[in-house]
């Protein structure tokens, strides 16, 4: 269930705060968190279906673009902790706009720590994040992009109701766009 503040400048109903699931407390990217989830989008082992992995130059860019969505809109990415040990990042993941083909999209992406891995976390979280974006967000399309080969994101994808919409290319490797 997702906790909802009002925030004066969110493009969105409402902005989102904490999301709390079964297992997962889904918080806010901090820049307190900026080490953490760089060296993880960094990480040559969770990089490796990406045909063009990611450097921490690119990382902190990158997250320099989650936490201004943040601020433009009042939702985007999470970071990914057990609710029993709230300061132990395990990845993040959530939602933010993209535009995809010419469309506005919300993009569903996720990254954890190869030790999470094969416990359900993505599937739970992305399952929470949907879920809240659906509701939000009900006129703009939830889109997950990955890699052919990824096969494990692909079964997330599937478990939570994606269809492949397209396959292209992407960065020179096929790539399926999958939506619900």
């Amino acid at each position: 269930m997702a906790i909802i503040l009002s925030h004066p400048r969110a493009t969105v109903r409402s902005v989102l705060t904490d999301i709390k699931t079964e297992r997962l407390l889904l918080r806010r990217l901090r820049e307190a968190d900026r080490e953490n989830i760089v060296a993880l989008q960094a990480d040559p082992e969770t990089n490796k279906f990406n045909p063009v992995p990611h450097t921490v130059e690119g990382a902190n860019e990158l997250y320099d673009a989650w936490l201004k969505q943040w601020a433009e809109h009042g939702f985007g990415y999470l970071t990914v902790s057990a609710l029993d040990d709230p300061e132990v990042i395990l990845g993040f993941g959530g939602v933010r706009y993209h535009e995809w083909n010419g469309e506005r999209v919300l993009n569903l992406a996720y990254r954890f720590w190869p030790f999470t891995w094969g416990k359900g976390y993505a599937t739970e979280m992305a399952a929470a994040v949907v879920e809240w974006a659906e509701r939000e967000l009900p006129e703009v399309p939830v889109i997950a992009n990955i890699m052919v080969s990824n096969e494990p994101s692909v079964r997330v994808a599937e478990r939570l109701g994606f269809k492949i919409h397209t396959e292209e290319e992407y960065e020179g490797a096929p790539s399926l766009h999958l939506r619900r």
